[in-house]
């Protein structure tokens, strides 16, 4: 549900990226009735919430494919990490990220429909108009890549497993009260409750898995278990199979050339790649070599300094390797220093606004960022969901109806985060974050901001997972330290980073959470009280709000997009007024550079964060005789 962002994004780690696009868009998917709206139990190939659908029952293909692409060659990828498991299922274990691959949904999105979806796995969709359930009809020819046909059994075991063996998979599909067979090639959804709008077609992004394989005796004559991480290469259903790995550092997919849904319209003119190959490293700056050394193809570059100053190579000069930006349309984010609620020492917002007082963007900015970026002030910037000035209309309706359970300033101070760059200004910010650690109890002693109640000395510990995030964490260190604040900065491999944040071991972590242009359900995973002593949930910051959990309602119940933006305008209000982060930066394109080896349609889809790279281009064999062959 997040999509990583510059500067806090692994540098070339795409392929976890395109793991979270896909969670983003799975996030987007809300639904409206389509076609014939008084027949509200008719079979539909396709749902819009916005009413519309940009493509007929009869479409061929996507408007931003080549359904002519040729297939073949390879596309080699990095991923920053490590995986020790095959397996999606199971919180133990890192599973590598790209093995999504080789599985599909009931349902996809278009990449130039924000809220549109056509049948896959499915070929039809229908559901009352109380949206209190939703039947998905099966495409008969679909298969797994054994020959044996995707079944509504496998459907409603894959629900099961994954929703009582992966807590955000249970938290996600809380509300779906159970899933069953209703006819030979049928499978139906019943809700707990009525009216939730999303929950329809966020159960048609169920990733599928074919219950006769994990249910059957491995190769070790061993039962095999889904529960548990596996490196044994798993049965799919998707564009491509796993053909070799090397646990931990690298994976190579193939295509499946007789895959039973390359004629469909959602698919025709994608995964034109013979192979896709992901390699794992434990450093963005080896990456970085990597690519420069054209063993890697494709860097999604997060670091503006590495933009600006770390690509002047003889291949980019002569063009042998494009240097490109994508402009970033259609998704939002908050990314930012989050605060761990639950240690008593940040539960005072006073305490966390003074953060935010020494948080000197400006300067950072100008000195380490060449001024490529803007400063977050929502936890929907990009969008627009944002809120800004003061509330009225339909949003503060909606904040009226929640008066007590919101913080009063939401009607009469718009959010602002301090400006600094100046010495003047960093002075007078350094001030105000003085007088509110006053007013939280806490007064400069010997030098160290310290408790007066207590006698606990501020101490501040931001946990990393790259070294490359150091220099920013450095440059905040100093105006911390002014206020008497004990900081420290720990840079730790990836595993135990992702073991602490689970297990909420942690005092500031830097984040990116993203959003989609329709949020709904995945907000209670973000912000709501329930999920925030749930382990490895992505409430990491363990807020527990009435009035927050009251508006995510809400944004979920919406019944037409103008409540929805309303709502979310809402709730992007309350969630600043508390100020539980220090908002950082973004920017508003992603920046990637290439081998000349591939090319692509005359029209891109607006989406993706590479451009499409990975579903809509294809292997180019002239440019690569050209740009030189793959090493």
């Amino acid at each position: 549900m997040r999509v990583d962002r510059p500067e806090t994004s692994k540098s070339g780690g795409w392929a976890r990226l395109r793991g979270w696009a896909a969670l983003a868009l799975a996030g987007m998917a809300l639904m409206a009735a389509t076609a014939a709206p008084a027949q509200q139990q008719e079979w539909r190939y396709a749902v819009s919430l916005l009413g519309d659908l940009k493509y007929p029952e009869s479409f061929q293909h996507f408007a931003y494919v080549n359904p002519d692409a040729p297939k073949g060659g390879a596309l080699r990828l990095s991923a920053y990490g490590s995986f020790d498991s095959l397996n999606i299922v199971p919180v133990r274990g890192q599973a590598a990220g790209s093995i999504a691959l080789i599985y599909q949904t009931l349902m996809t999105g278009s990449l130039d429909e924000p809220f549109s979806q056509y049948g896959e796995i499915a070929d039809g969709v229908k559901f009352p108009e109380d949206r209190s359930s939703v039947t998905y009809r099966l495409n008969p020819k679909a298969r797994w890549d054994d020959g044996q046909p995707i079944t509504p059994d496998d459907v409603v075991w894959s629900f099961s497993v994954q929703k009582e063996n992966n807590p955000q998979y249970g938290y996600y599909y809380r509300d779906v009260a159970k899933a069953q067979a209703t006819g030979e090639h049928e499978v139906t959804f019943t809700f707990d409750k009525a009216g939730n709008r999303e929950l329809p077609l966020i159960v048609g992004q169920l990733t599928v898995l074919p219950k006769h394989w994990w249910t059957a005796t491995g190769p070790d004559g061993k039962p095999r278990d889904v529960t548990k991480p596996t490196l044994e290469k798993p049965l799919g259903s998707g564009a491509y199979r796993v053909k070799s790995f090397e646990a931990g550092r690298s994976v190579t997919y193939e295509r499946v050339k007789d895959w039973w849904a390359a004629d469909l319209p959602t698919e025709k003119g994608q995964n034109n790649f013979d192979e896709i190959r992901y390699d794992y490293f434990l450093d963005p700056m080896v990456i970085r070599q990597a690519f420069k050394a054209g063993t890697v193809d494709f860097q999604l570059e997060n670091i503006a300094r590495e933009w600006m100053t770390g690509y002047d190579i003889p291949a980019v000069k002569d063009g042998r390797i494009v240097k490109q930006e994508f402009p970033d349309h259609s998704s939002g984010r908050m990314q930012a220093y989050m605060f761990n609620l639950r240690r008593d020492k940040f539960k005072d917002e006073r305490v966390r606004r003074a953060f935010n007082l020494a948080f000197d963007f400006e300067e950072m900015n100008r000195t380490l960022f060449f001024g490529l970026y803007t400063r977050i002030d929502s936890y929907f910037a990009g969008l627009d969901l944002a809120s800004s000035g003061l509330p009225e209309g339909k949003e503060l309706e909606i904040l009226e109806a929640v008066k007590d359970k919101v913080p009063p300033s939401v009607f009469t101070t718009p959010y602002q985060n301090p400006v600094n760059g100046t010495e003047e200004a960093r002075r007078a910010n350094l001030r105000d974050a003085l007088r509110l650690l006053k007013e939280a109890g806490w007064e400069v002693k010997d030098r160290k901001l310290t408790n007066v109640a207590t006698g606990e000395v501020m101490t501040a510990e931001f946990m990393l997972d790259d070294a490359s995030y150091e220099r920013l964490a450095l440059a905040y260190k100093p105006a911390l330290e002014r206020l008497g604040i004990v900081v420290t900065i720990r840079t730790i491999d990836s595993a135990q980073y992702k073991a602490r944040v689970d297990n909420r071991d942690f005092d500031i972590i830097m984040l990116s959470i993203a959003q989609s242009q329709s949020p709904g359900n995945e907000q209670r995973q973000y912000w709501g009280s329930a999920a925030a002593d749930r382990v490895g949930s992505d409430n990491v910051m363990g807020i527990k709000d009435p009035g927050v959990d009251a508006l995510i309602d809400r944004v979920i119940f919406s019944s037409s997009r103008e409540d929805l933006v309303a709502a979310t305008k809402a709730l992007d209000r309350v969630l600043l007024a508390h100020n539980y982060v220090v908002p950082q930066y973004r920017s508003p394109t992603w920046r990637t550079l290439r081998w000349d080896r591939f090319s692509g349609p005359a029209v891109l889809p607006d989406r993706p964060t590479d451009g499409g790279l990975l579903s809509v281009w294809w292997y180019d064999a002239a440019k690569a005789a050209k740009s030189g062959a793959a090493k």
